[in-house]
């Protein structure tokens, strides 16, 4: 009877020990147990955040998303063909034909096949796969491939200037003496029409000597029996009139003489424009010639602007441009510019164009020679950018890892346009909206060009690890068997830091 006792009892613990068993089965396991194929889990993290772990499957308490499996073999887990991201479309008998939406081949009428962005037989050589946890020790980020265009400012420095067309110059026609000076320093405000000086001519007075005669001589010839005695009295006349008034004696003044019979001694001269006196030559009692330059008058009501754009930046500026102007002299304001003139070369010196701007000069806050600080305002066609540091640049090779999925990173030549502030044009070897590495990179690009220069070696792609493709995660099924009696042969894959997790 106590034999059939424990033999009960037997059965009991081991009907027990079999349905907890059965139970975990069903549940899916934990830590260490197999998933279909053999593989063996180690643990489930999230993939947005590589640092949170957990012992069984489920979902990440913090952002929702499923946990991934991390298997002791080092491979990542397999995605869903759902989740999985399409390159293209390709006829699996005409690898040219590729479209970018699923249908048939219309030359074959062969089915196309999507193309994973995960497939590791579209990646190039020294494509190296990182497991979560290293990418987050070697502090891999990530950016998109941005198509876009709109407009970007280009910055230059220039220098207020006077406007040339607005510069005026003050001469007398004739030779004479400076009797009085009204205008008597550099600097100095003036009106159109306001006195500046008087002078003595005696080419002048004559003149005007010579139109009383020509008038009273009128006056006698008009009860004349001749009537040409007339009519050459008053071309006369009119002949020294025009003499003087090309002397710049105003209509004023002659008609002054004729009235008064009296020439006038000393003539005055006055401002032709309104503006400041940037050069004076007239001081009392100095003898003049037409070629003197006695005052020299200058318009800052309007300004230029003038510019130094280095050579790369020229093609990108055109006529009719806006641009803001801002000054050191004057915080807080911004002026608004337009190019009106582009120099016709560049200066070898500096290797920059000069640009002019033309603008307005508000209560004459802008003054010749203030440096000012230019930004041009350039539309751009739509392109495709990056952020500079998703680049390496080793001269004329520059190379970007592109992100394509379950942990592969792939090295890809790109050809680089003009930098934007910290993004760079992409000219070919990207599309839009593929994932770049821009923390980590050098890193990753250590380790690449060590797989690449492992499965590049000539006459060495048949060894166990050496392959001329990216790195495959050792299986059971493909692992290399070692000779009957020796150890397992270890291939380069098999190496630290070759993409592989040391088994």
């Amino acid at each position: 009877m106590k034999a059939i006792r424990i033999i009960g009892l037997l059965v009991v613990i081991a009907a027990a020990f079999v349905g907890g068993y059965v139970y975990k089965a069903v549940k899916g396991g934990t830590a260490g147990t197999a998933e279909k194929g053999g593989r063996k889990v180690l643990y489930w993290v999230d993939r947005m955040h590589p640092a949170y772990k957990s012992d069984k499957p489920g979902i990440a308490p913090d952002c929702g998303m499923k946990l991934e499996p991390v298997y002791a073999d080092g491979g990542a887990a397999s995605v869903p063909a759902a989740e999985r991201k399409v390159l293209y479309y390709r006829d699996p008998k005409d690898s040219n034909y590729k479209a970018q939406q699923p249908g048939l081949n219309p030359e074959t009428g062969n089915e196309l096949e999507p193309v994973y962005a995960d497939d590791i037989s579209t990646m190039e050589v020294g494509t190296v796969q990182i497991t979560p946890e290293k990418q987050q020790l070697i502090g891999v980020k990530y950016e998109q491939v941005e198509v876009g265009g709109g407009s970007r400012s280009i910055r230059a420095v220039g220098k207020v200037a006077i406007d040339e067309t607005r510069i005026g110059h003050v001469h007398t026609k004739v030779e004479g003496w400076i009797d009085k000076v009204f205008v008597d320093f550099t600097g100095k405000l003036v009106e159109k029409g306001q006195p500046l000086l008087t002078i003595y001519s005696p080419d002048m007075l004559a003149s005007q000597r010579e139109l009383l005669l020509a008038a009273k001589a009128k006056t006698l010839m008009q009860d004349s029996a001749l009537p040409s005695g007339f009519d050459q009295s008053e071309s006369l006349l009119q002949a020294t009139r025009r003499r003087l008034e090309l002397w710049d004696l105003s209509e004023a003044q002659i008609n002054q003489v004729l009235k008064t019979g009296e020439p006038i001694k000393n003539i005055t001269l006055y401002s032709p424009m309104t503006g400041y006196v940037t050069d004076r030559k007239a001081f009392p009692q100095v003898k003049v010639m037409p070629d003197t330059d006695l005052y020299t008058i200058v318009d800052l009501s309007h300004v230029w602007i003038m510019a130094d754009v280095f050579e790369y930046e020229a093609p990108n500026i055109r006529l009719g441009q806006t641009a803001r102007v801002s000054l050191q002299a004057i915080p807080g304001r911004v002026f608004n510019a337009r190019i009106d003139f582009l120099q016709p070369e560049v200066d070898p010196m500096t290797r920059t164009l000069k640009v002019r701007l033309n603008m307005d000069n508000p209560g004459v806050m802008l003054k010749p020679d203030m440096y000012a600080d230019i930004e041009f305002l350039v539309n751009i066609p739509s392109k495709l950018t990056v952020p500079a540091n998703a680049v390496l640049n080793a001269g004329e090779r520059k190379t970007v890892f592109v992100d394509r999925g379950n942990g592969y990173f792939e090295p890809r030549q790109v050809k680089t346009g003009e930098r934007e502030g910290d993004r760079i044009q992409i000219l070919s070897g990207l599309s839009g909206g593929e994932r770049v590495v821009t923390s980590g990179n050098f890193l990753i690009d250590s380790e690449s060009q060590m797989k690449a220069a492992a499965s590049g070696m000539g006459g060495m792609a048949g060894m166990p690890g050496m392959t001329n493709g990216p790195a495959k995660p050792e299986t059971p099924a493909n692992k290399p068997k070692a000779p009957a009696g020796k150890p397992d042969a270890k291939g380069m894959d098999d190496m630290p830091g070759m993409g592989v997790k040391k088994k």
